[in-house]
């Protein structure tokens, strides 16, 4: 069954002869339970599409159908129950001042979820925590420890989709590999649907089972993440992409 459907999607910044258009007449299908990955070098359009469908950029045309809603300008409060984010940065998403503890219980009361001090502990054992960190301030925690609790916090509605922009990238070599290992088992253990963006094939390849590539706000290529292992790829960008992959990591 699919979980997201987006149609003919172009986005653009500015009116007139100021206008920048950042994605073009993109469509793409992600069936529940699939984890689709967009690639493709910065300024490509990646993280741009994951906003227009959140709601953070306004300017786009096209249809969008996720969820099994149909979206227009504005996303109505159960959209954002059964879809949430997760952004690059983990420490500029968390407010400096709040604990863990408040930042969890906040979405929790938004969303009008009970038993908030249970779930808040099953939250934190989600995301490999535990309950010593609910009291924490953002400043008190490591990089990964930052994108778990906001991984956790995404999760605290109980959504079905997850959207990731670039969710390791700020993050240590070592420390990428925990965070993708968590995303893939709460996929597997909660039934969720991810779209993933980054730039980098090898995080992508990780998780994911297609990947559609990106070049100057353009699909060029969909393909299985096993053609790609296999160097199947058919447009000379996407090839590109696979030999410069192969060449950082040798």
């Amino acid at each position: 069954m699919t979980a997201i459907s987006v149609q003919n999607m172009n986005v653009w910044f500015g009116t007139g002869a100021l206008r920048a258009d950042a994605v073009l007449d993109v469509s793409f299908d992600v069936n529940e339970g699939e984890i689709f990955g967009l690639v493709g070098e910065s300024g490509s359009g990646k993280s741009t599409i994951l906003r227009a469908m959140v709601g953070l950029v306004p300017t786009w045309s096209g249809t969008m159908q996720i969820a099994g809603e149909t979206l227009g300008k504005k996303r109505s409060q159960a959209f954002f129950g059964n879809v949430q984010m997760v952004f690059q940065d983990p420490y500029a998403s968390l407010h400096p001042r709040h604990t863990v503890d408040r930042v969890l219980s906040e979405v929790m009361r938004l969303h009008g979820i009970a038993d908030v001090d249970e779930r808040i502990v099953q939250l934190l054992d989600d995301v490999g925590l535990g309950a010593g960190f609910r009291f924490r301030y953002p400043h008190q925690l490591s990089g990964g420890q930052r994108q778990r609790v906001a991984i956790a916090r995404a999760l605290a509605p109980k959504p079905t989709i997850l959207l990731l922009d670039e969710p390791t990238s700020a993050l240590d070599v070592s420390v990428q590999a925990e965070i993708l290992n968590l995303l893939a088992d709460l996929q597997q253990s909660q039934g969720l649907t991810y779209i993933m963006v980054s730039h980098d094939l090898g995080v992508v390849g990780h998780l994911c089972k297609r990947i559609a590539v990106m070049k100057d706000g353009e699909f060029v290529e969909v393909l299985s993440v096993e053609a790609m292992r296999r160097l199947e790829a058919s447009h000379a960008y996407t090839k590109h992409l696979l030999a410069s992959s192969i060449q950082s990591v040798s």
